[in-house]
């Protein structure tokens, strides 16, 4: 038995050729914008890969089938669908079995990609640790995916909604490599430093084409994190951007949401204390992030 995946006619095309392909995510499109934004949004960005040399290939799940690439009907489709499933490692098997629907997180993308033979993939910003973890026990499967998964994922760092100390620690225990591209400082997510030093730092797509070459020769499991700060233009800074955050938090807490609901809850609550300011970061960062996976993929695809 084979995985069942269906390949758009533009991502089968450039496998075919050898082209430089980079995956992208499905939940921006069904858990992260309302209609019609969603889809302008996701259209945005596969053509920012699509000038940046590559072919851009969004994930999800329809009809029994893992969907690599969306004609212009399917990424509509998705946009409009209502009950659509939010996937993670835990239930991606479930929803394709099922002849489900569903959006694929960072992890479900990174498993999808891996199968289809894509070793890059942009997103906007991974999963990690959540504050107060130590009693929720709340870790985002994104984490142990970039540790069982040989795929190198382009972010613009963890969300900063979370706990970053204890993200950068649990990635470093799953022998994660933590690249922050052309500064010192892990980002986070909408400013360019989180105040923390990152592990490693790499200055171009060609040295870290390179490291996840040698990763494979060595034999060693999982990815890359590549932390890409966001756009000085774009970013708004830590000062401004943390006490949005422990607002936000403190009405989540106060309202008892949890698990899965909790990151779509505060980024809503966040894009309404910012007055939308922090969506068209979103927007921006993600766009930055497919621009250097593009560079990566092709610096891959020449090797």
């Amino acid at each position: 038995m084979t995985a069942p995946l269906k390949f758009a006619p533009e991502v089968e095309a450039a496998r075919k050729a050898g082209e430089p392909i980079v995956a992208l995510e499905s939940t921006i499109i069904t858990h992260g914008m309302p209609w019609p934004q969603n889809v302008e949004t996701a259209r945005r960005v596969e053509a920012e890969v699509r000038a940046s040399g590559a072919v851009p290939a969004t994930i999800a799940i329809m009809n029994g089938c893992i969907h690599v690439g969306l004609t212009e009907d399917e990424l509509e489709n998705l946009g409009k669908a209502s009950q659509v499933a939010k996937l993670s490692r835990a239930d991606l098997a479930a929803c394709i079995a099922t002849k489900g629907t569903g959006a694929t997180t960072v992890a479900a993308t990174m498993i999808c990609a891996h199968l289809a033979g894509i070793s890059v993939f942009a997103t906007g910003g991974i999963g990690g640790v959540h504050r107060g973890a130590e009693l929720s026990f709340d870790i985002s499967a994104d984490l142990l995916e970039l540790a069982a998964t040989p795929v190198t994922v382009v972010a613009a760092g963890a969300k900063a909604i979370l706990d970053l100390p204890k993200t950068l620690e649990v990635l470093e225990t799953q022998g994660v490599p933590v690249i922050a591209f052309g500064q010192d400082d892990f980002p986070a997510f909408w400013s360019r430093s989180s105040g923390l030093r990152a592990p490693l730092r790499m200055n171009s797509p060609d040295e870290i084409a390179a490291s996840h070459l040698m990763r494979r020769t060595l034999g060693l499991p999982g990815g890359q994190l590549v932390a890409n700060p966001i756009p000085e233009q774009n970013e708004i800074p830590r000062s401004e951007i943390m006490p949005v955050i422990e607002t936000a938090l403190s009405e989540a807490e106060e309202k008892g949401i949890s698990a899965k609901a909790v990151t779509p809850f505060l980024l809503q609550h966040i894009f309404e204390l910012t007055a939308g300011r922090s969506l068209e970061s979103n927007i921006a960062l993600v766009l930055n992030n497919a621009r250097l996976a593009s560079a990566i993929a092709a610096s891959l695809a020449n090797k």
